[in-house]
């Protein structure tokens, strides 16, 4: 994952790179040497790098907590149904909660596009070739997006089942979708971004007719395995079935967020990997 194929590095984090110069010499170092020398820059690296995200998160986390606005951050494979679940959240919610999104893909405005047709502020973060959102990114992206007077918002991540679990962006929640065309094992095949969930989605209900093979319940089997307690909640956003408990679970989280931000206080997610600089950043 982001930590052996360096993912990690994006354009809003790249100068952190470029600021750190290692230099072995082959001339008077054995090659084993040297080569633990460089894997030793590299995990120092690396680390500087996710510290340095963790830094911008807890900024983040500050500018909503200040504005008492719940940050969720949504994370799936591609095609899972991430903006129409947004979509159907914004038609069901009407004016009850202010909404903001900020999406994430490598390229197109499409989704936000989408989320805007809806009346909702949306910002596009185009991500070029990173597989993830990270904390920098958000951080850019808050300057386009009206935090004053909004309840929740949205981080629609990039589609990826693995890198997005390891980044925390400043956001309060995650929720992981899980869609019935994907397989009911992902969650075993995919730990890291399932322990991650306070909350696991299944999607596109509304095809089990025609997708037997996808049991519900083995796929909370399987995230129940991973000795996750969090929530599971199976939902249509093209029928609407089950879409009134995703509504109440996000209201609940809502005005916990707002006695939360009143008394001074705040929530930090889960952050999964299976990397040693991760490790010892103390990732839950």
């Amino acid at each position: 994952m982001c930590n052996t194929c360096g993912c990690n590095v994006t354009d809003a984090n790249r100068h952190l790179l470029d600021e750190h110069h290692d230099h072995h010499h082959g001339h008077d170092h054995h090659a084993a040497e040297a080569g633990t020398a460089a894997a030793g820059g590299s995990v120092a690296v690396l680390k500087r790098l996710l510290d340095a995200n963790d830094h911008e998160a807890a900024h983040n986390r500050e500018h909503f907590d200040e504005y008492g606005v719940l940050a969720i951050n949504l994370m799936s494979s591609p095609g899972s149904g991430k903006t129409r679940l947004l979509e159907a959240t914004i038609e069901a919610l009407g004016g009850e909660l202010r909404i903001g999104v900020i999406e994430g893909d490598l390229e197109t405005e499409n989704d936000a596009a989408r989320i805007r047709a809806k009346g909702v502020p949306a910002h596009q973060i185009t991500t070029g070739t990173a597989c993830h959102l990270d904390a920098h990114m958000i951080h850019h992206a808050l300057h386009h997006v009206p935090l004053r007077g909004l309840d929740v918002l949205f981080i629609e991540n990039v589609g990826n089942l693995v890198c997005p679990a390891s980044f925390d962006l400043g956001q309060h929640r995650n929720v992981t979708l899980l869609s019935v065309t994907e397989g009911d094992d992902k969650p075993a095949k995919y730990p890291v971004m399932f322990r991650a969930a306070d909350l696991m989605l299944i999607t596109k209900t509304d095809l089990l007719a025609v997708i037997d093979e996808f049991s519900p319940g083995r796929a909370t089997h399987a995230f129940r395995a991973l000795a996750q307690e969090s929530p599971v909640l199976a939902v249509s956003a093209k029928t609407g079935a089950g879409l009134e408990t995703w509504l109440a679970w996000l209201r609940s989280e809502v005005a916990a967020q707002k006695t939360r931000a009143a008394a001074g206080e705040t929530i930090r997610p889960k952050v999964q990997s299976d990397g040693v600089a991760l490790h010892s950043r103390g990732a839950a």
